[in-house]
């Protein structure tokens, strides 16, 4: 059965830059990754069995992808637009769960823990689909997303009590 790309594409392209955006926090940087992910996939379209493969093979692609990214990044840090904060009216007081205190949380796990917690909760997968994604034991999969969990339902705690 061959796939037809530009389907593939329209399916599929808000979840690869979604993820990708979700973990490298660059909106340029999530573009680009994006593009050189469905430039490989068109590269192995002849590979791809059904669109089902198809997503498979992006969602596995992206994600390993992201992860590579970052890595790098932590090597040359890259400063982008989105990351420098917006104007913002301080009339209001700032409400610190609004303003991404779990989000940094996120981000300060562990490359791959992260990117468990992010296909758990953006992408809504469950631990099999995690594990086949990222081609580890699925009881790897359980294991980053309990200590993840309990490590983020820790330092919520101390910092509701030190608050």
């Amino acid at each position: 059965m061959k796939v037809d790309f530009a389907g593939v594409l329209k399916d599929n392209q808000s979840m690869v830059f979604s993820l990708a955006l979700r973990f490298v926090r660059d909106r340029a940087g999530a573009e680009e990754l994006a593009q050189d992910v469905f430039l490989q996939f068109y590269q192995q379209l002849e590979k791809i069995e059904s669109p089902a493969h198809a997503t498979w093979w992006l969602r596995r692609t992206v994600c390993h992808r992201s992860i590579d990214e970052v890595r790098k990044r932590k090597i040359r840090p890259r400063l982008g637009l989105d990351s420098v904060p917006e104007p913002a009216d301080r009339s209001t007081p700032p409400d610190l769960m609004l303003l991404g205190r779990i989000r940094q949380m996120v981000d300060a796990l562990p490359e791959k823990a992260r990117m468990v917690v992010t296909l758990r909760y953006q992408e809504d997968l469950d631990p099999t689909e995690i594990a086949d994604v990222l081609g580890m034991p699925i009881s790897t999969v359980k294991s980053h997303l309990h200590r993840s969990l309990t490590l983020l339902r820790a330092r919520l705690q101390k910092e509701e009590v030190c608050s």
